[in-house]
């Protein structure tokens, strides 16, 4: 049976942390920004976590 490749996209998009969860980037932080406020264009900045609810099916992207 042939290797499993990991999906691109997914590579690119997410990441792991140390304890195995995995991060992800917010949106609405690329473009149209003169209209967002100071504080949510730096909230935005922080890394978020993958729901629980889709850590199995984004693991299965990254094939952990």
């Amino acid at each position: 049976m042939p290797k499993m490749k990991t999906n691109s996209g997914a590579k690119k998009r997410f990441a792991l942390t140390g304890t195995g969860k995995i991060k992800r980037k917010h949106a609405y932080k690329r473009h149209i920004l003169t209209k967002k406020t100071k504080k949510q264009k730096r909230n935005l900045t922080h890394f978020g976590l993958i729901h629980t609810a889709d850590q199995k099916r984004v693991k299965d992207l990254l094939v952990i």
